[in-house]
Formats: C-alpha cells, structure tokens, sequence
C-alpha cells in the first residue's frame, strides 16, 4: 500500500486550481478563483477557490475541502483512488510497503472467491437462457414480472438447475478447489454428501460498487414449507453484507444525479423499479440498514426515502435502522404504498408515471410520521403521549447540530407544537439523551462540563495507510455556539507561527495566556490540543494543509469552515476606483488581538455576571464590601478591553 511519505509527497504537489480546473472552468477573481459549483444547481456562481490555502468553499451547497475532498465528491473516489489519481496527474511516483504474510494470503482467498463468483454467474445465466428448465421455470419467473432480455443481463439474473450437483461438477471441471466452493456458499458439505445450494431458485448476484460479483440471493419457486423462501451466501473475505446494498452499483449514477435514494426491501423491487426507468433505488434485502450501508449511500446523497408496504409490519420494517440513519445526517422521508403492495407490484399494475405521482403525493418526513403515529396510539393517555415524547427526543437527539442545526431546530419546534410540550422543556428532555447516550454524567443544574480526550491516532491498515479516523464522541448540547472559542482556534490555525511580540510567536502567546480547559466548546478544545501536539512533537508548526488533510473528517470539515475562502475584490478595483485593499496577512495583528480581546472579554462578564449573583444573595457586610470591589475592579477591566474590541 501507499506510504504515508509518498501520501505527502502528492499532497505538496497537488494544486487545487489545477486539479479543480481540470474538471470545470474556473475565472479568476482577485486572489481567488470562482465557477458555477458541480454539487448543485446554480446560475449565479458561488463555488470559490483559494490556491493560497489550497482549499474551495461552495458558498451556496456548503461543500468544502482540498483536492483529495473533490475527487472524494466529483468522482466518487475512495482516498486512496483520489491518492492515485493525483500521483498520476503529477507523475509523482508512489513508494508502496510490502504487505504481511497474512494480508497476501486474505488477498488470494479474496481474489479465488471473486473468480469463483464470475464463474458461476455466468454458468446461471447459461442455465436460465440456454437450458429448457431455466427457460421453462426461471425465465417464465422473470417474465411473469416483466424483465426485458436488457434487464436481466444488467443484473446478470441466473437459474440453478434442479439437480443435486449440477453445478458441482461443472465447478470441479473447471478445477476450482471444494473447500472454496462452500466458502463462497455456493455448495453444501455434509458427511454423507457434498450438494449445490441453490437447486431450483432463481438467482440474484450481489455486486460490490465497483461491479465485482461478491456473492447470490437465491429465491425458491417451489411452494414448500420445508425451504428457507430466500438463500443468501454466507459472509467470507470478499462478502460482508452490512457493507453491501443490493442494486446500488447499478444505481449509483441515478442516485446521485436526482440526489435521492430510495430504499426498497426486495431484490425483485429493485429489478422492477429499474424496469420502469426508476433507478435511483437500493434494497437491504430486507435486514435493518447498518452505517457501513448508509456510509454507502451517503457517498452519493444524504437524501433518503423508504418505500415500504403500508401494513403493520411494513411500517415496523420502515422504522429499522431510523436512528442510525439520522445519527449519520440523512433527511429520511417515508412512502407506505396501499396495503397488500410492494414497490414491485405497484409498478407492474400502474406504471412508471402513476408510482412516481404516488410517492410524490404520500412522501411524509419520518419523525413527523412517528409524532403522529405516536399520538394516534396515545389518544389520551398522558402515560402514552409522554413515552411517544422520549421516543421523539430520543431520535431528535442523534442529529449531528454541527452539520443540520437548522433541521436540529425545526423538529424541536415541530415536536413541542404537535406534543403540546413547553419547547424549553422538550429541549430538556432531549439534552438529556444526548447525555445518555455519550455517557458523561451530568446534573442538570450545572453547566455540562467537557473532559478532555486524549488525540485520537488514525486506524492504519496492514501497510500503515491511514484508512480512517475515529470520531470523538463530544457533549453537543443544545446552546448557544461559542463563537469566539472559535475565533481564537481561527486565528491560532491562519497565524500562530507568525510574530506577536519581540522573541515570540502568535502561538506560545496563546498556550500562555489562554486556559483551553475552559472551552465549553468540544471540538475547539480537542482542535488546540492536535496544534500542541503537533507543534511539541515536531518542533515545528502545523501547516494549514495538516487540517484541511486530517483524517478525522468531523475536524478536517470545521477547520475548512472556519478558514473559508474569503471574497477578495478584483485588483482592479484599487486601480479603477481607488480604493485601498485590505491586505488581511498584512494586518494579521489585528485579527489576534481582537479575538484575544473578545475572548477575555466574555469570560469577564461571566466572572461579572457570577459577582453579581453572589452579591445578591450575601448579608455579611465584609462580603458585601468585599464583592463591591472586586465589581468596581472587573468593570474597569471590561472598559479597557472594550476598549479593542468592536462589541457586536
């Protein structure tokens, strides 16, 4: 694998106005470069690069990020493709590690059971095509629901003969070794016999995003009550299914280009949904969705709609997997088709058009559905309303506000309207969760106070390639943002290896005079913490690159929001209307002492404010005097701090 060195290596060469340029015309702006975004539809442009800071910043969409970021979003890349790509586009050469013993041996049992997967679904295609019982059972099958030749060859649909060892002894023929035979599932071993396991179904072969065949779903035609309705393969180094949706490789393209993804619990309601030109659709097959699925999707949308039959287990079915997907920042929207109805059916009877009116008509925002679901149930037993208001605020409360503050907001607003609930008092309740499920203890009474966590090291896989970062959990509770926590990290991350004063730097001022225990901002706290460390560890300063690069996304996304791309008027501005630009690293003093100020200064008000709290409620007359100086001693204080700084 890529070695971190030669990860660098790419990223120092890297230049976003290059690489961005290379896939959309940019026009330049001052300092910046501007364009219409690729993210989302717009005419006036709002999507901006910046090769000082070697980042873009979409003003409109909120995208952001370096050259890796883009090639992540534009291209759908992993990191290590974007890597790639980049190595190739600069003709940087890539220094790989040789990999373990272990790590080559897991790669050929993965590479045997992809060839032995390609094998047999081209031998289960032959049968269904080219044998009188696959034509016979399984073709009349697919035909009975309408498959077009082009559809089964898209989803390369197959028949297993009804006999014991058909496909057995074809396998063997071919040489392919038993044991691998039974670890991809594609045959029985028991003592007495070795058999095929999927004799007379139907078979759906599973892809990886890439196209590779990982595994088969195999449906019986037989009515019987001694066999399972559905086979699946068996998970084995090459299938793992909580990381695999069914029709998303076939769908990838639709999804991302309508940005909605609809999701459908069967193989046959994918298949018939694309029959009908509606291809923005990915089945479960039908188990609760997992992250490693809706990381997925998320690649391509965080617009979710779940299509499901309207009967009482279907909406159970609809409401797997709700929190995991909302904890992961999508709008999940809800369709119960008519009782008695799949997506399949429905289209097979009314078509395309009629399907898409119908879930146009009956889409619903899924928290609003369970408020009302709730309430129907509860009628009027305040027992059952207040259990349906957990419910909601437990689900309300797995909503990153970092990244959906807005949508955060409307259903705590929606919520306590339609639970007829004080919105303080539903705010409580969900703050109260947020703390559950980080499990920090706190009282009620008291601020929520912040224990630091030590820097997270990046997950390294067999070669020492960074793959990901965990995220830190962080008390995000619902208050006010602290904005000017965040403007000290600004000015600590654009300026702290520039001169404060005579022999030292904008960093050690800042380590020195400020206590970063005191954040009541998470993130903040752990971001200053990454600079020391790094600043300790390496004798030397953090670039900007080190952030906008960081493999903790939740990091890297703030940092880039904070250092946004700034609008810079055109220079010929000064020349055509004499007007003076501002040069902003020129006057980099003045950005660090007024956050320097702003900071002290609301930390003075607070000690102001907690004075006057404590001189309210004191009767001891030495107290009293006491509490009255060291008033009239902070407002002095407060007068000269306001003094530099603008209060807003």
């Amino acid at each position: 694998m890529i070695t971190n060195d030669s990860i660098q290596k790419v990223l120092t060469h890297a230049d976003i106005v290059e690489v961005i340029g290379h896939f959309m015309q940019l026009k330049k702006r001052g300092a910046n470069y501007i364009g219409n975004c690729p993210f989302h539809n717009e005419k006036t442009p709002s999507f901006n690069v910046n090769p000082a800071k070697n980042i873009f910043k979409c003003f409109g969409c909120g995208k952001g990020g370096d050259s890796v970021t883009f090639l992540e979003e534009h291209e759908k890349f992993s990191f290590v493709e974007a890597i790639r790509w980049l190595a190739d586009f600069y003709k940087v050469e890539l220094e790989e590690s040789a990999p373990s013993e272990a790590y080559v041996a897991h790669q050929q049992v993965e590479e045997s059971l992809r060839i032995i997967n390609d094998f047999a679904a081209q031998y289960f295609k032959h049968n269904l095509l080219h044998t009188e019982e696959g034509q016979n059972i399984g073709l009349s099958y697919f035909r009975e629901r309408g498959f077009s030749n082009a559809t089964i060859d898209k989803f390369m649909l197959g028949y297993s003969l009804e006999q014991w060892d058909a496909f057995l002894g074809a396998a063997l023929a071919k040489g392919f070794d038993k044991s691998l035979l039974e670890k991809a599932g594609l045959i029985k071993v028991r003592p007495d016999r070795v058999y095929d396991s999927y004799r007379g179904r139907v078979v759906f072969p599973i892809f990886s995003n890439t196209g590779k065949i990982l595994g088969f779903g195999a449906r019986i035609l037989k009515k019987t009550e001694k066999a399972p309705k559905y086979v699946n393969s068996p998970e084995n180094e090459l299938y793992v299914k909580n990381r695999v949706l069914y029709g998303l490789y076939q769908s990838r393209k639709a999804i991302n280009d309508k940005q909605e993804c609809f999701l459908v619990e069967g193989y046959t309601d994918v298949i018939s949904l694309h029959q009908a030109g509606i291809e923005n659709v990915v089945s479960s097959s039908g188990t609760s969705l997992t992250t490693g699925q809706l990381k997925q999707i998320g690649n391509l949308t965080k617009n979710l709609t779940i299509l499901y039959d309207g009967d009482a287990a279907g909406i159970k079915a609809a409401l797997r997997g709700l929190d995991m997907a909302i904890e992961e920042n999508f709008i999940v929207k809800l369709v119960l088709l008519p009782e008695g109805e799949d997506p399949d059916s429905f289209v097979q009877k009314n078509g395309s058009a009629a399907f898409e009116t119908y879930v146009a008509g009956n889409k619903v925002d899924i928290i609003d559905f369970m408020m009302e679901q709730g309430l129907k149930e509860a009628q009027n037993d305040p027992f059952k309303k207040s259990a349906v208001a957990n419910e909601i605020a437990a689900t309300v409360a797995k909503i990153d506000k970092g990244k959906n503050l807005g949508l955060h907001l409307h259903y705590i607003k929606e919520a306590s309207t339609k639970l007829n609930i004080d919105e303080e008092a539903f705010v409580g309740i969900v703050n109260t969760f947020i703390r559950e499920r980080l499990k920090k203890p706190v009282k009620e009474e008291q601020a929520p106070v912040y224990t630091p966590q030590p820097v997270t090291e990046p997950i390294l896989d067999e070669y020492g390639q960074i793959v990901s970062m965990p995220e830190e959990a962080s008390l995000n509770l619902y208050k006010k943002e602290h904005k000017e926590e965040w403007q000290l990290i600004k000015m600590l991350i654009e300026h702290g290896d520039k001169m404060y004063e005579a022999g030292k730097t904008v960093a050690t001022h800042f380590f020195e005079e400020i206590d970063i225990s005191i954040f009541e901002e998470p993130m903040a706290h752990d971001i200053a913490m990454i600079y020391y460390k790094y600043w300790q560890d390496n004798k030397a300063f953090p670039p900007l690159s080190f952030f906008t690069n960081y493999a903790m996304k939740s990091i890297k996304e703030k940092v880039i929001d904070l250092i946004q791309v700034e609008f810079t008027p055109s220079e010929n501005w000064q020349l055509k209307y004499n007007i003076e630009i501002p040069d902003t690293e020129a006057n980099y003093m003045e950005d660090v002492t007024s956050s320097f100020a702003y900071f002290k200064l609301k930390l003075l008000r607070k000690y102001v404010a907690e004075n006057l709290d404590e001189l309210k409620g004191c009767k001891d007359p030495a107290k009293v005097e006491q509490l009255v100086k060291t008033n009239l001693l902070l407002k002095q204080q407060e007068k000269q701090l306001m003094a530099v700084v603008i209060v807003k």
